[in-house]
């Protein structure tokens, strides 16, 4: 068990307080959006010596993140393997590999998370009384929706009064984001997808094609080593509407938290996040990389042990 130390990234939409109290570090008064932990070139992590991480474990082929949101990240997704093979080859994806996720909440932590059961979204845009809304949906499908908000077919402000008048949760979101960002159709794209409140301990899967947006709180994230984001809005950065609708995947998502069983699979990596109570030992099976519950961070390489008197969490292979 070695350890390392990893990159801090201070986007806006960060915390000033919750990453430094995990780390044990002084708030300097800038937002601590993320803490990276691997060897991905926009942040590769050091050992305690100062050489990189890559030279005991190589390329890791994921990324483990300290991740802790004060206000909401923008509306996105992330290609399939395929997409981005071919988006890196043109020149318009910066990585050729996908871009799963994972998050575990550290604390409570609110998302949106995948498209919401039809019959659920129906119900509820009945409520509202955006009852025209509902019958697209329910006799075109969420993509038609989707498609034609953003392409300005459907008038936003008029979704944004109908939640006004609304005490629901996804009503106040809608009237919460249109208030950061005026009259964007990523605020009514809101409508349509889970929004979750997660406990701590429990998380959420987010694979290629998952439109989703993290609203606050703090947790763990893991992911393929991959820095390929496409975002629809809600976002002072770039946004691309004609690739996020070549790649959002509408089907409808049933269960979008996972219980928190203290160990989840990232799928088409080959790896899991696993909780490591304190005083268990567990063999590493692939390069690992944990992170313990008083932020100190560590590698163990395949065959030695993690056996730490603090519980951690590790990636191990699935």
């Amino acid at each position: 068990m070695r350890p390392i130390t990893g990159v801090v990234q201070h986007y806006p939409w960060g915390t000033t307080d919750e990453i430094p109290r995990l780390l044990g570090a002084a708030p300097d008064g800038q937002p601590w959006a993320e803490y990276w932990l691997g060897t991905h070139p926009h942040g590769p992590s050091t050992c305690d010596d100062g050489s990189p991480l890559s030279d005991l474990a190589g390329e890791l082929p994921y990324l483990l993140k300290l991740l802790s949101a004060d206000r909401p990240l923008s509306l996105q997704t992330h290609p399939n393997a395929e997409q981005a093979e071919q988006g890196f080859a043109e020149g318009y994806f910066s990585d050729p590999r996908p871009k799963p996720e994972l998050l575990i909440a550290v604390t409570e932590f609110t998302a949106l998370c995948g498209v919401r059961p039809i019959a659920h979204t129906i119900e509820l845009l009945t409520e509202l009384g955006l009852v025209q809304l509902a019958n697209q949906l329910s006799s075109q499908g969420a993509m038609s929706v989707i498609t034609d908000l953003y392409r300005s077919n459907i008038d936003v402000s008029s979704i944004v009064k109908a939640c006004a008048s609304s005490t629901t949760d996804e009503a106040q979101l809608v009237g919460q984001l249109n208030e950061m960002y005026p009259n964007e159709p990523s605020a009514a794209v809101a409508l349509l997808l889970n929004l979750v409140h997660l406990k701590p301990g429990e998380a959420i899967h987010l694979d290629a094609g998952n439109l989703h947006a993290y609203i606050s709180g703090t947790g763990i994230e893991l992911m393929a080593s991959s820095n390929n984001v496409v975002r629809g809005g809600l976002t002072s950065k770039p946004i691309d509407v004609d690739l996020l609708l070549s790649i959002i995947d509408p089907t409808p998502l049933e269960r979008p938290t996972l219980a928190g069983t203290g160990s989840f699979d990232l799928k088409g990596v080959g790896i899991r996040i696993s909780r490591v109570n304190a005083g268990e030992q567990v063999t590493a099976d692939i390069h690992s990389l944990a992170i313990r519950d008083d932020g100190i961070a560590f590698y163990t390489a395949p065959g030695e042990t993690i056996n730490s008197t603090i519980g951690c969490w590790a990636v191990l292979g699935s």
